[in-house]
């Protein structure tokens, strides 16, 4: 076993973990996020993307015995409780929400590329989304998702409230 001090979402956890474990099964079976969803487990389809220190990382490839000090954001983690990130807003308006598999690696992708290009041109929305795949075919629904949510945080809109959302857009709670 080794023991790794990771902060997931703003709070540490120290675990002892077995060395080839991947940071996926560490995310989800562990710690209990379920937003990082398994794929295909090679690092193609990009479902399980979260941000290790900033940068979008496919966690079905990264071993956490490596990751001891890193700070890692899941798509529960982009926002306080009861409220909304601009990013996800802007998924939900721009209908980039299909069977909503690989949207959380969208979402996580949109975050690395907006905290680095504040409004991105359609080439390098491309580029930035080129590592997660979509099986609907919603790619032109998530460019347009990340246009708006650039002009939200342009606009100094970061958060939004959770209750009015899901009520403007009729939105369910799902079990948490």
């Amino acid at each position: 076993m080794v023991k790794v001090t990771l902060t997931v979402n703003n709070v540490k956890y120290e675990l002892d973990v077995p060395p080839l474990e991947r940071l996926i099964d560490t995310l989800r079976y562990r710690l209990g996020f379920t937003s990082v969803k398994e794929g295909c487990g090679r690092g193609e389809c990009g479902s399980c993307i979260v941000l290790v220190n900033g940068n979008p990382v496919h966690s079905c490839l990264a071993l956490t015995s490596r990751l001891d000090g890193a700070e890692i954001t899941t798509l529960e983690g982009l926002a306080p409780a009861g409220k909304m990130h601009a990013i996800q807003v802007a998924y939900i308006e721009a209908r980039g929400v299909q069977c909503g598999f690989c949207t959380p690696g969208f979402i996580m992708v949109t975050k690395a590329l907006l905290d680095r290009v504040s409004d991105p041109d359609d080439k390098t929305i491309r580029e930035w989304h080129s590592s997660v795949l979509c099986r609907c075919g919603s790619y032109p629904y998530y460019s347009e998702a990340v246009k708006r949510a650039a002009k939200y945080l342009k606009e100094g809109k970061v958060y939004f409230d959770e209750r009015e959302v899901r009520e403007k857009y009729h939105l369910k709670v799902l079990a948490r």
